[in-house]
């Protein structure tokens, strides 16, 4: 059975896909990574991260933008949901976790 690969995307990558990353990885045979758009950021989101993806998830509509702005190609046949999340949380706040788990299972089993 092939993984899933799944993308979450954030601003920094150490509060709201960083949370993501931890609380879907390795669930339901998921293979999960987190990165962010700006140059601050824990990790930087890279074509790699692109191009390894099956599945991206943003956390708000500035992150697919800065996407758009700079991986123009790389993201054309890839399909990116924005959850509206915005950055009122910290790393694993519970109430975090809960919005995560419902709008991520309106797209894949979790």
């Amino acid at each position: 059975m092939c993984k899933i690969q799944l993308l979450f995307i954030c601003s920094r990558n150490k509060w709201r896909s960083l949370t993501a990353e931890k609380i879907f990885d390795k669930r339901n045979g998921y293979d999960v990574k987190s990165a962010g758009t700006e140059e601050s950021a824990r990790i930087r989101v890279t074509e790699g991260h692109i191009g390894w993806a099956d599945l991206i998830f943003v956390m708000e509509k500035k992150h697919l933008r800065r996407l758009r702005d700079k991986f123009k190609t790389e993201i054309m046949n890839k399909t990116i949901i924005c959850l509206d999340i915005p950055d009122d949380y910290q790393f694993m706040d519970d109430e975090l976790i809960e919005i995560l788990e419902l709008r991520v299972s309106e797209y894949i089993e979790i």
